[in-house]
């Protein structure tokens, strides 16, 4: 039967620092945790660049393996938009079989994001190991008239192995959110690893027409810019949460 995490146990931490509400989750041995944060926090009043933070924790009280991460679905406030307007834009065809530092010297221009993944990888006969890796994140190939992301890293275990992730963004009407992201998580390892961390921070700064413009742009509504994620595991686990990060109207 599905277990839905927050239903079990949880706890919703303000993280003051960062302006932003951590979520944290346990199932049976399970710990799960995800924040999101948003910078600057002192917006204009008609809006301006931003740079999203998303941060998701998986991992086991008893050092076990825990349950692969199946889909991670976002929806995304309203009150922010990506515009990729004059963004250099990366293929596929391009990323394949590269090294992060080669993926990021080919498609320079379209990098609009950086991170970090971790996953603990158990291969047969073998002690389990910590896998990690850099996260890129490419402006994509529009689609049904909305920008898209080329999410990148390179695997080492059990072979070198470059992961490609396309990722679209859906146009939604519901309620404060506006736009919806799924990502299906790819098998980790040949299917051995399941994914204990996934932190990427999303935005880039431009200059268009002598004016500073951001990938990622956001107004401040109401004090806050919100996101709601769920969590899929490959057990059948859900991990519903809804974020927010602390916002002004600057002067």
């Amino acid at each position: 039967m599905k277990r839905a995490a927050l239903g079990i146990a949880a706890t919703a931490l303000l993280v003051a620092a960062a302006g932003a509400y951590a979520v944290t989750a346990e199932i049976g041995s399970e710990v799960i945790s995800a924040t999101a944060s948003a910078a600057p926090q002192g917006l204009p009043r008609g809006g301006g660049p931003i740079r999203v933070n998303t941060t998701v924790r998986v991992h086991d009280r008893g050092g076990s393996q825990p349950p692969a991460l199946q889909t991670m679905t976002f929806l995304f406030d309203g009150s922010g938009a990506i515009d990729a307007r004059g963004v250099p834009v990366c293929t596929t065809a391009k990323l394949a079989d590269t090294t992060t530092a080669q993926a990021r010297q080919r498609c320079a221009g379209a990098l609009v994001g950086r991170g970090t993944g971790k996953a603990l990888v158990a291969l047969p006969g073998q002690a389990p190991q910590t896998l990690a890796f850099p996260l890129s994140l490419f402006n994509g190939p529009p689609a049904h008239g909305m920008p898209t992301l080329i999410g990148h890293f390179r695997e080492t275990i059990p072979a070198p192995k470059t992961v490609l992730i396309p990722i679209e963004i859906e146009r939604v009407h519901r309620g404060r959110y506006a736009y919806r992201v799924e990502i299906q998580v790819p098998s980790i390892a040949e299917g051995f690893g399941s994914p204990t961390l996934a932190d990427a921070t999303l935005g880039r700064t431009f200059v268009r027409a002598g004016r500073k413009v951001g990938f990622v742009n956001a107004h401040c509504q109401g004090g806050r810019l919100q996101l709601q994620g769920t969590l899929r595991f490959t057990n059948g686990d859900l991990f519903p949460a809804t974020l927010t990060s602390a916002c002004h109207v600057r002067g």
